[in-house]
Protein backbone atom coordinates (compact mmCIF):
# COMPACT_ATOMS: atom_id res chain seq x y z
CA UNK A 1 0.00 0.00 0.00
CA UNK A 2 1.13 3.27 -1.36
CA UNK A 3 1.77 6.11 1.58
CA UNK A 4 0.72 9.46 1.11
CA UNK A 5 2.83 12.39 2.14
CA UNK A 6 1.39 15.13 4.16
CA UNK A 7 2.72 17.67 1.92
CA UNK A 8 0.93 15.99 -0.96
CA UNK A 9 -2.56 16.94 0.85
CA UNK A 10 -1.68 20.75 1.92
CA UNK A 11 -2.77 22.00 -1.27
CA UNK A 12 -6.26 20.48 -1.35
CA UNK A 13 -6.81 21.08 1.97
CA UNK A 14 -5.48 24.75 1.58
CA UNK A 15 -7.74 25.09 -1.86
CA UNK A 16 -11.14 23.69 0.22
CA UNK A 17 -10.40 26.34 2.92
CA UNK A 18 -10.25 29.45 0.48
CA UNK A 19 -13.13 27.99 -1.35
CA UNK A 20 -15.58 28.03 2.20
CA UNK A 21 -14.22 31.46 2.85
CA UNK A 22 -15.01 33.01 -0.14
CA UNK A 23 -18.34 31.13 -0.87
CA UNK A 24 -19.38 32.84 3.10
CA UNK A 25 -18.79 36.10 2.16
CA UNK A 26 -20.65 36.00 -1.05
CA UNK A 27 -23.80 35.06 0.94
CA UNK A 28 -23.64 37.83 3.55
CA UNK A 29 -26.75 40.53 2.72
CA UNK A 30 -23.67 43.18 1.85
CA UNK A 31 -20.31 42.04 1.12
CA UNK A 32 -18.83 45.40 1.34
CA UNK A 33 -20.50 46.47 4.54
CA UNK A 34 -18.09 46.62 8.05
CA UNK A 35 -19.93 46.09 10.98
CA UNK A 36 -20.77 49.08 13.17
CA UNK A 37 -20.71 49.14 16.71
CA UNK A 38 -22.34 52.24 17.24
CA UNK A 39 -26.08 51.24 16.06
CA UNK A 40 -28.75 50.96 18.54
CA UNK A 41 -26.37 52.53 20.61
CA UNK A 42 -26.66 55.99 22.25
CA UNK A 43 -25.04 58.53 19.72
CA UNK A 44 -21.49 59.83 21.17
CA UNK A 45 -20.65 62.66 22.32
CA UNK A 46 -19.82 65.62 20.33
CA UNK A 47 -17.83 68.50 21.10
CA UNK A 48 -19.13 71.94 19.64
CA UNK A 49 -16.21 73.51 18.22
CA UNK A 50 -16.88 76.33 15.74
CA UNK A 51 -16.03 76.08 11.85
CA UNK A 52 -15.81 79.46 11.01
CA UNK A 53 -19.30 81.41 11.61
CA UNK A 54 -21.13 78.42 10.91
CA UNK A 55 -23.94 76.94 13.29
CA UNK A 56 -23.02 74.53 15.57
CA UNK A 57 -24.19 71.54 17.18
CA UNK A 58 -24.03 69.10 20.19
CA UNK A 59 -25.54 65.85 21.72
CA UNK A 60 -28.75 68.39 22.88
CA UNK A 61 -29.27 68.58 19.09
CA UNK A 62 -28.64 64.66 18.61
CA UNK A 63 -30.99 64.10 21.87
CA UNK A 64 -34.02 65.88 20.33
CA UNK A 65 -37.48 64.78 18.96
CA UNK A 66 -37.28 63.30 15.70
CA UNK A 67 -34.73 61.69 13.44
CA UNK A 68 -31.43 63.40 12.16
CA UNK A 69 -28.50 62.44 10.61
CA UNK A 70 -24.72 63.22 11.08
CA UNK A 71 -22.35 63.18 8.19
CA UNK A 72 -17.97 62.90 8.75
CA UNK A 73 -16.35 65.05 5.56
CA UNK A 74 -13.82 66.90 4.30
CA UNK A 75 -12.92 69.19 1.91
CA UNK A 76 -10.24 66.87 0.33
CA UNK A 77 -12.74 63.82 0.10
CA UNK A 78 -13.51 62.79 -2.98
CA UNK A 79 -16.26 60.23 -2.29
CA UNK A 80 -17.56 63.27 -0.40
CA UNK A 81 -17.67 65.49 -3.00
CA UNK A 82 -20.21 62.56 -5.01
CA UNK A 83 -21.98 62.28 -2.47
CA UNK A 84 -23.13 65.58 -1.42
CA UNK A 85 -26.01 65.98 -3.80
CA UNK A 86 -27.57 62.95 -1.93
CA UNK A 87 -26.69 64.63 1.85
CA UNK A 88 -28.76 68.18 0.20
CA UNK A 89 -31.47 65.22 -0.50
CA UNK A 90 -31.62 63.99 3.12
CA UNK A 91 -31.28 67.52 4.28
CA UNK A 92 -34.82 68.21 2.64
CA UNK A 93 -36.66 65.41 4.88
CA UNK A 94 -34.59 65.94 8.28
CA UNK A 95 -31.65 67.88 9.82
CA UNK A 96 -28.03 67.00 8.53
CA UNK A 97 -25.11 67.79 11.43
CA UNK A 98 -21.76 68.08 9.82
CA UNK A 99 -18.72 67.07 11.34
CA UNK A 100 -15.88 68.21 9.19
CA UNK A 101 -12.44 66.78 9.49
CA UNK A 102 -10.47 69.73 7.57
CA UNK A 103 -7.23 71.41 8.88
CA UNK A 104 -8.57 75.05 8.39
CA UNK A 105 -12.04 76.81 8.38
CA UNK A 106 -11.22 77.87 4.69
CA UNK A 107 -10.70 74.89 3.74
CA UNK A 108 -14.24 73.44 4.92
CA UNK A 109 -16.13 76.43 3.91
CA UNK A 110 -14.97 76.62 0.62
CA UNK A 111 -16.23 73.21 0.29
CA UNK A 112 -19.55 74.57 1.00
CA UNK A 113 -19.46 77.58 -0.82
CA UNK A 114 -18.35 75.44 -4.23
CA UNK A 115 -21.22 72.86 -3.72
CA UNK A 116 -23.70 74.66 -1.44
CA UNK A 117 -23.99 73.88 2.40
CA UNK A 118 -26.55 71.60 3.21
CA UNK A 119 -26.00 71.22 7.25
CA UNK A 120 -28.14 72.58 10.16
CA UNK A 121 -25.17 73.26 11.99
CA UNK A 122 -21.30 72.06 11.40
CA UNK A 123 -18.81 71.37 14.18
CA UNK A 124 -15.07 70.92 13.76
CA UNK A 125 -12.94 67.64 14.41
CA UNK A 126 -9.27 69.05 14.02
CA UNK A 127 -7.88 66.10 15.35
CA UNK A 128 -10.25 63.21 14.52
CA UNK A 129 -10.90 62.82 18.21
CA UNK A 130 -15.04 62.73 17.84
CA UNK A 131 -14.31 61.11 14.66
CA UNK A 132 -12.55 58.23 17.15
CA UNK A 133 -15.45 58.09 19.09
CA UNK A 134 -17.99 57.52 16.62
CA UNK A 135 -16.17 54.97 14.89
CA UNK A 136 -15.29 56.77 11.90
CA UNK A 137 -12.55 54.55 9.78
CA UNK A 138 -12.33 56.73 6.65
CA UNK A 139 -14.46 59.50 4.68
CA UNK A 140 -17.26 60.15 4.49
CA UNK A 141 -19.44 58.41 6.76
CA UNK A 142 -22.98 58.85 7.58
CA UNK A 143 -25.32 57.88 10.73
CA UNK A 144 -29.03 58.18 10.95
CA UNK A 145 -30.55 59.49 14.92
CA UNK A 146 -33.21 58.69 15.93
CA UNK A 147 -35.65 60.76 18.62
CA UNK A 148 -33.69 59.45 21.83
CA UNK A 149 -30.42 60.14 20.64
CA UNK A 150 -29.34 56.20 19.28
CA UNK A 151 -27.46 55.64 15.80
CA UNK A 152 -30.16 53.94 13.90
CA UNK A 153 -27.90 53.35 11.02
CA UNK A 154 -24.43 53.64 9.75
CA UNK A 155 -23.23 53.62 6.70
CA UNK A 156 -19.47 53.75 5.31
CA UNK A 157 -18.81 55.31 2.13
CA UNK A 158 -20.15 57.61 0.04
CA UNK A 159 -24.19 57.54 -0.27
CA UNK A 160 -25.64 56.89 -3.69
CA UNK A 161 -28.97 56.47 -4.68
CA UNK A 162 -29.57 52.92 -4.22
CA UNK A 163 -28.41 53.49 -0.59
CA UNK A 164 -30.40 56.78 -0.38
CA UNK A 165 -33.68 54.51 -1.20
CA UNK A 166 -33.12 51.29 0.43
CA UNK A 167 -31.38 52.20 3.59
CA UNK A 168 -31.42 56.11 3.97
CA UNK A 169 -34.92 56.86 3.63
CA UNK A 170 -36.70 53.68 5.59
CA UNK A 171 -34.31 54.58 8.37
CA UNK A 172 -35.16 57.98 8.50
CA UNK A 173 -38.82 56.91 8.33
CA UNK A 174 -38.63 54.43 10.85
CA UNK A 175 -36.56 56.84 13.40
CA UNK A 176 -39.28 59.52 12.57
CA UNK A 177 -42.19 57.60 13.65
CA UNK A 178 -40.56 56.18 17.22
Amino acid sequence: MARISPLALAPPVIFAALAGLFLSGMFREDPDALPSQQEGDPAPAITALPVGDLPVFDGADLAAPGAKVVNFWASWCAPCRLEHPYIEKIGDLVPVYGVNRDHTDAQAKGFLDDLGNPYSAVVADPQNRQSIEWGVYALPETFVVDGQGRVVLHIRGPINEPIFEKRIKPAIEAASTE
